[in-house]
Order: C-alpha cells, then sequence, then structure tokens
C-alpha cells in the first residue's frame, strides 16, 4: 500500500480561510469505518499509512461546538490524510453531539471515552502502537481530546469514570475550549453560551466537576495549545487562561500562536497552523 502526499493547494490570501475552502478540495478516502454504537455518529475512520506496523498512532476529534449538525469526523479527513502520508496512522473518532438523540451529558462522553478505549483492542488488527498515544483535537474536539487525557482524574462518584481510560501521552490542541466555566461565562465565542449548558447537563449540582478539563487539573499529560492569530470562534483569552491554570496546577503547557491564519486554517494542510500542528504531532511520537 503506497501513500502519497496531500497536495498543498492555495489558500486564499488577505483573508482568514472559510469552511468552503476546505472542503471544496477533493476528499481523501479513509482505510476502514468501525462501529461503537448503533448510531451513525458512533463511528471510527481508521487512516493507516504504507507498512505492516505498528504504525506510531494519532487519535482525532473533531469540533463543530459539539453539535453533530455542525460537523462530523468528515471535517478531518484533509487533515488525517496529510498525518497518514507522513507515515502516522489516524484514528479520526466521532460522537453524538447534544444535538442528537442520546448526546449532551452523559452520552457525548461516553462515545468519545468509547471510541479512545477501541483504539487499544483494535490495535493489533490493524497495526497500531497503542504504547504511545498523541491525541489531537480542534476547537469543541480539543476540550474533548484534553478530556480523554484527563480520564484517570475523573471523580470517583461521576458516572463516566467508568471503563478503562486509554492512555493519552501528549495532546496537541487546536483553538479548543478546555474550559467549559470561562466558555459559558464567554458568550462571545463562537459556540455561544446555551450549548455549554447542554453539554455538561442540566439540573446537576456541579456539572462542571467532571465535564470541564480545568476542573480537573493537573491532567499529568504534555500539552502543545495552537493558536491562530487570526482566530474569530475562539477568544484567545479562553486558552491563555486554561494555560496558566494548568501551569499553575503542574502540567507542562506550551502556546503556539500562528499569526495570520485562522480557525479553519488549524485543520487545513497547506497553512502554516496546521504545518505546526503536524510539526508537534510528529515531535510528539518520535
Amino acid at each position: 500500500m503506497t501513500r502519497s502526499a496531500m497536495p498543498t493547494l492555495a489558500v486564499p490570501s488577505g483573508r482568514p480561510m472559510a469552511w468552503d475552502d476546505l472542503t471544496n478540495r477533493p476528499r481523501p478516502k479513509f482505510d476502514a469505518t468501525i462501529a461503537y454504537g448503533s448510531d451513525a455518529m458512533q463511528q471510527v475512520d481508521v487512516w493507516l499509512p504504507a507498512g505492516k506496523g505498528p504504525h506510531p498512532t494519532v487519535l482525532m476529534v473533531h469540533g463543530g461546538c459539539w453539535q453533530s449538525a455542525i460537523a462530523d469526523r468528515s471535517l478531518m479527513d484533509w487533515a488525517a490524510a496529510d498525518l497518514r502520508a507522513a507515515g502516522f496512522a489516524v484514528w479520526n473518532i466521532d460522537y453524538r453531539g447534544v444535538d442528537r438523540a442520546g448526546g449532551g451529558y452523559p452520552g457525548t462522553f461516553e462515545d468519545v471515552a468509547t471510541a479512545a478505549e477501541l483504539l487499544a483492542s483494535e490495535a493489533a488488527r490493524f497495526g497500531l502502537n497503542p504504547n504511545r498515544i498523541v491525541a489531537i483535537g480542534h476547537s469543541a474536539g480539543g476540550h474533548l481530546a484534553l478530556w480523554l487525557a484527563a480520564r484517570p482524574r475523573l471523580p470517583a462518584a461521576s458516572p463516566l469514570a467508568a471503563g478503562e481510560p486509554t492512555r493519552i501521552d501528549h495532546v496537541v490542541s487546536l483553538g479548543a475550549l478546555p474550559d467549559l466555566e470561562a466558555t459559558a461565562a464567554n458568550p462571545d465565542n463562537g459556540c455561544g453560551s446555551d450549548v455549554v449548558a447542554q453539554l455538561v447537563g442540566p439540573g446537576r449540582a456541579d456539572p462542571y466537576s467532571d465535564t470541564s478539563v480545568a476542573r480537573l487539573l493537573p491532567i499529568g499529560v504534555p500539552q502543545d495549545l495552537v493558536l491562530a492569530r487570526e482566530d474569530r470562534i475562539v477568544p484567545h483569552r479562553l486558552s491563555l487562561d486554561y494555560a496558566e491554570k494548568a501551569r499553575a496546577a503542574g502540567d507542562t503547557v506550551t502556546l503556539h500562536i500562528v499569526p495570520d491564519n485562522g480557525h479553519v486554517e488549524l485543520v487545513s494542510p497547506g497553512t502554516a497552523a496546521w504545518d505546526t500542528a503536524r510539526r508537534l504531532v510528529a515531535a510528539a511520537l518520535r
């Protein structure tokens, strides 16, 4: 099996990219799909590089404001293909958003946890190396990727504490919203506040105790936070404030601010923002 590199296509000059600038590109094809539930969103796409493996492996989580109607795992196809061409296997997970039956609390979190756990049991079948996993997530998916790394820190009484967490060794977070309390308190973020209330579960006494990464610190995993300076969806201060909290708690957090790029560039091959993300993944898996 041979893999060619993804072409570097023209990036619009003078303005941040729009989603059409990415999705109008020729769509690459994954190698396999695995279902972990009966819902159409409860699936994982597997992207495999050339060779028998075991392949260095990336666990990928898409964004979309935690809503299935906004985005699904296919939005990450170009990023996944680019990582595959660079020699990495990609475990691109999907999940039920808050706008889908069974999504929200606890379903959205249970979905990403189950999809991540499936990686370990399917590693031999696909030639994956489960001994060092880098998680990469974009926007709301950045929150979920960090949450997966923080699962061992969940309160024992939480219904989300069940299962055997897949060990995440490093997280590359792209324009993320890791502090859900701060996100809810800052409605100028592109997702708004109402969706956070749906995500964490209405009527709960302390809905952030097992859902917000900021409440689970320190997570004990190195974190690279990549921000695009022209991001108009996720305010930088949300990641900057989270980074301060994480460092104060003892975590290793590195910020990477990429000029002249926006929210879409963070997952678009051929841009400085995505090149930064890919370089960080490679360094973490080296």
